[in-house]
């Protein structure tokens, strides 16, 4: 079992099963997951969205979970935490306007500790500056900033996901097998079947 601090900045409107799914798998392989939401305390939710793909342009989005959150951000401490997760959706198109949220991010690509970033989540990397040389993938309608950001865009099956260094990232919802099985391995966590 695990046993790493793992942080995961979410907001409202954050994609359900990109937010639920790591979250509860985290957990359930022994590692401490506190999620946050700037001006938001522990305890308050945030409303999550369910995106799918019905032949609309780009998706269909319905009302999600409303997701507890379980430590205060603005208490943080960033530097106790192993890992960050950026879950996609549209919270990250708004997260990247907190310059706080944006000195996270920073901090753990800056000490090289493992992220994991899904779907829109590398909107907020983007913003942070952080993708420079770096293979991503992301949603495809986020690949222009990807690029722009200086990283090099990788286009991959809707349920694959990339691991660079660190940097663990995945196009959209159907991807949280695969994506999660490569931040394990980034995180070290050995899972042993008998």
């Amino acid at each position: 079992m695990g046993g790493k601090r793992i942080l995961m900045v979410v907001g409202d409107y954050a994609e359900d099963y990109e937010t639920m799914v790591p979250f509860q798998a985290l957990r359930m392989v022994g590692h401490h997951v506190d999620a946050v939401c700037p001006g938001k305390p522990a305890g308050q939710t945030v409303r999550t969205a369910i995106h799918d793909f019905e032949g609309d342009q780009p998706y269909s989005e319905k009302p999600g979970h409303n997701f507890t959150l379980t430590a205060d951000f603005s208490g943080i401490d960033v530097a106790s935490y192993d890992a960050l997760v950026v879950p996609g959706g549209r919270a990250p198109e708004y997260l990247r306007l907190d310059h706080k949220v944006l000195s996270v991010v920073r901090h753990f690509a800056d000490a090289r500790k493992p992220i994991a970033a899904i779907c829109h989540g590398p909107q907020l990397l983007a913003a942070a500056g952080v993708l420079s040389g770096r293979k991503v993938s992301a949603y495809p309608a986020c690949a222009p900033e990807v690029a722009l950001a200086g990283g090099d865009y990788a286009e991959i099956a809707v349920d694959s996901a990339i691991t660079a260094g660190n940097l663990v990232t995945a196009p959209a919802w159907p991807a949280p097998p695969a994506w999660l099985a490569q931040f394990l391995a980034v995180l070290g966590t050995r899972i042993v079947h008998s």
